[in-house]
C-alpha cells in the first residue's frame, strides 16, 4: 500500500479564522485582516455565509450569500477606501 504525499494547497482564497473582533483570510497565500470596524457588513452574519467567498482572476472576492464584493487592494490598503456604508 502506498501513501500518497499531500500536495500543494491549490486554494487561492481560505478564511482562516473569524472571531468577535474580525476576520482572517489567506488570499493568493497572503494573510489579511478584516476588522470588523472597517467591513462591518460582516460582523452580524453567520459563518456559512462568510465561508461562502470567491475569487475572480481579476482579484475581486465576491460572498454571494451576502452580495458584497471587495478587492484585494482594498483588503491591503483600507486606509485609502475610507467610505463605510451604513
Amino acid at each position: 500500500m502506498n501513501s500518497s504525499v499531500d500536495g500543494k494547497n491549490i486554494s487561492e482564497i481560505e478564511i482562516q479564522n473569524i472571531s468577535g473582533f474580525g476576520i482572517w483570510l489567506l488570499v493568493r497565500g497572503k494573510e489579511y485582516f478584516m476588522s470588523y470596524e472597517k467591513f462591518p457588513w460582516f460582523k452580524n452574519t453567520n459563518i456559512n455565509q462568510i465561508l461562502n467567498v470567491n475569487l475572480s482572476p481579476t482579484g475581486k472576492l465576491y460572498w454571494p450569500d451576502l452580495d458584497i464584493d471587495l478587492s484585494v487592494e482594498i483588503l491591503e490598503a483600507p486606509e485609502r477606501f475610507p467610505l463605510i456604508a451604513k
